[in-house]
């Protein structure tokens, strides 16, 4: 997760990041653990843009795409949020529709601005992950936090 966390420094900066939270595989009990967290940055790239160096970031760390979306995998990057941006296109949803599903990922995101309203559903981030947390098994991983702190200090350090 670290090197993703310098590697978004591509698309721009300052760089903020959320704790890092393990949860179980949603639905698939036989897989390993996944490790979750939200970052923010400043980038003036299109979403189709952004999603682009996502996918090229992935890949350089290792992630093979197959056929299974739900498959395990090395990393996954997803864009979740632009702004109050609203997009639907064959590729992608923004607000990506699993940020009021899954509190694997409202936690983490609402923790960058808690007071920021979901574009579709007006609901501060908070009261979703509020609403979702209530069900969810995550658990919070201090040691890799901290190094997601230290990385995102460094990224958004000026050159």
């Amino acid at each position: 997760m670290p090197l993703a966390l310098e590697k978004l420094s591509q698309l721009g900066g300052p760089i903020s990041v959320s704790l890092v939270y393990q949860n179980p595989a949603t639905d698939r009990p036989q897989q390993d653990d996944f490790l979750n967290a939200a970052a923010h940055t400043m980038t003036t790239n299109s979403a189709p843009e952004i999603r682009r160096i996502l996918r090229q970031i992935e890949e350089s760390l290792g992630r093979i795409r197959r056929a299974d979306k739900y498959a395990s995998r090395t990393m996954d990057l997803d864009l979740c949020l632009l702004g109050g941006q609203v997009l639907e296109s064959a590729e992608f949803i923004l607000p990506d529709p699993n940020l009021i599903k899954y509190a694997h990922i409202a936690v983490p995101i609402a923790e960058l601005d808690p007071d920021f309203l979901h574009p579709v559903t007006g609901k501060k981030l908070q009261e979703i992950a509020d609403r979702l947390r209530a069900r969810a098994s995550l658990n919070l991983r201090d040691d890799i936090s901290q190094r997601m702190r230290e990385v995102a200090t460094q990224a958004s350090k000026p050159d």
